[in-house]
């Protein structure tokens, strides 16, 4: 599949000349917790998410625009939301557990991303088709973008190289980040928990536009 992708800045401690180009921004490794409704994991959950955004070295700079099919096939270009503020969420399987409960999440609060003139925008190498029985098994309400080549993936630091011994493997890791209105990384979460985190998100983003937490 076919990518259009624009360099525009620099990010980590390498620049980007071209799509082949990729940029190295780690993922954190951090320790998974359970995911119950229990008030005190929902706090570990905040927390593990906090201290893995604390340390990104991206915020502040430009995110990288691209182009790629949306669920309908049809072209999704980022810098087409300038203007608006961009939740942008990479994850790894349509319809699988994970990865269900973080897209009925976002679907749930879609309005009030709405309110907050914000987007909220998913990616995963899964291929346009993929993406629209998803929605509609599920009555999501996202854009699902499908980067099947991983070449976004790779820019954004979420897709990583894992190794099993001798064998190396590409694979997708949950990476979360908002875009303010001029296209500028102001929140990276290079280690999400899906359970409650597009209300994490939302309340991060009302933080981020000076509103403090959303209620």
């Amino acid at each position: 599949m076919k990518h259009v992708f624009f360099t525009a800045a620099v990010l980590a401690t390498g620049s980007f000349l071209g799509c082949a180009h990729r940029v190295d921004m780690k993922p954190i490794k951090v320790e998974p917790v359970h995911m119950t409704l229990d008030i005190n994991v929902k706090m570990q959950q905040q927390e593990i998410e906090e201290a893995a955004a604390e340390t990104s070295p991206v915020v502040g700079k430009a995110a990288p625009d691209f182009s790629i099919p949306d669920q309908n096939d049809k072209p999704v270009t980022l810098s087409e939301f300038r203007g608006k503020w961009v939740v942008l969420y990479f994850y790894p399987k349509d319809d699988t557990t994970g990865c269900t409960i973080e897209a009925k999440e976002f679907t749930e609060l879609l309005p009030r991303f709405h309110a907050m003139n914000a987007e909220v925008i998913g990616i995963s190498e899964d291929s346009a088709q993929s993406h629209c029985d998803f929605v509609d098994k599920h009555n999501l309400e996202l854009s699902l973008l499908s980067d099947e080549d991983h070449v976004v993936m790779e820019s954004y630091g979420a897709w990583v190289i894992s190794s099993f011994g001798k064998m190396h493997y590409g694979r997708v890791i949950r990476v979360t980040m908002i875009i303010d209105p001029e296209g500028i990384i102001r929140h990276y979460i290079p280690e999400v928990l899906p359970q409650g985190h597009a209300e994490r998100v939302l309340n991060k983003l009302a933080v981020l536009q000076g509103a403090g937490p959303a209620e």
